[in-house]
């Protein structure tokens, strides 16, 4: 089990970064961005882009396998 957690944890970290730097550029860039659709318009996701919940799914996922990590570290 402790190495399937250390690989969902590399692959959702991945995903993570990947993910929070296209929400970075989607979000907070200067220059417009063309490869997302912009805020608010058809092909968005409750007005905001994919790669925002994306973010969030991702980082669930990296906090629910570290808290599985700990608890098997304490458990052990």
């Amino acid at each position: 089990m402790k190495p399937l957690l250390i690989l969902i944890l590399v692959v959702a970290s991945g995903g993570l970064a990947f993910s929070g730097y296209l929400s970075y550029r989607e979000l907070f860039a200067v220059a417009p961005v063309a490869q997302c659709t912009p805020i608010g318009e058809p092909g968005t996701m409750f007005g905001a882009p994919p790669c925002i919940y994306g973010f969030f799914m991702y980082l669930a996922i990296v906090v629910m396998t570290a808290f599985a990590r700990l608890r098997r570290r304490q458990e052990a």
